[in-house]
């Protein structure tokens, strides 16, 4: 991220990233479908809560979409929303995990492997479209963590479908759930401190606009 006195950081202002979004939103909309529904039927948390994540993907990039061109206050608004939402996901994973920890149901291996790889396959495409874009503000930067973390909880997933078919436990799958869990809040917070400073530096440009303002207003009617 650049400071005040580098580059322009990049705000999605493109033609070209906003329909890479499009694509990427497409994607993850219908993986939330097939992975939610896979979920329910393998009886696993990890593939629950991956999907959850594509879910809530969906929206926020959707929201990032809308907010492109806005005044950096408004993104910087919309990246505390992403953050937010990425802090309810982890909690209401968790809930799936501990609801499920007094339960003796073991997931199924073989649906966990297959769709967590479907996943992983979906969301490195996503990565590679958005790759040139992974640096900007903390809209444009919000997109690239998600993605990013969508594949690296696919990657967890499949490794945990390995482990619950070796164990025949359902803890592998926990654990997941529980890992995946912690991914979205480490992002959550980086979103918000870089949603924060943002907002930080609008209100000190404000501050330092209305200043200037109040300035030339004085003098012109010194002058009078």
């Amino acid at each position: 991220m650049s400071d005040c006195c580098g580059p322009k950081t990049f705000d999605g202002a493109s033609s070209a990233y906003k329909r890479v979004l499009l694509a990427v939103i497409a994607i993850n909309a219908v993986m939330f479908a097939v992975e939610m529904s896979a979920g329910f039927a393998a009886q696993s948390q990890a593939l629950k809560a991956d999907a959850l994540d594509f879910a809530g993907d969906t929206a926020t990039y959707a929201i990032s979409l809308a907010v492109i061109g806005s005044s950096l206050k408004v993104r910087a608004r919309a990246s505390l929303f992403k953050s937010a939402s990425l802090g309810v996901m982890a909690v209401v994973i968790l809930a799936f995990a501990i609801s499920r920890f007094f339960g003796d149901t073991v997931p199924e291996s073989g649906t966990m492997g297959v769709i967590g790889l479907l996943a992983l396959v979906a969301n490195v495409a996503s990565l590679l479209l958005l790759l040139r874009w992974r640096q900007g503000d903390a809209n444009v930067r919000s997109v690239w963590l998600c993605s990013r973390n969508d594949a690296i909880g696919n990657v967890g997933v499949v490794a945990a479908a390995g482990l619950v078919a070796l164990t025949g436990s359902a803890w592998p799958d926990l654990v997941m759930a529980a890992l995946l869990a912690g991914l979205f809040l480490r992002s959550s917070w980086t979103i918000l401190g870089q949603a924060r400073a943002e907002l930080r530096r609008e209100e000190k440009d404000e501050t330092s606009s209305r200043t200037s303002s109040h300035a030339a207003t004085s003098s012109r009617a010194r002058i009078v």
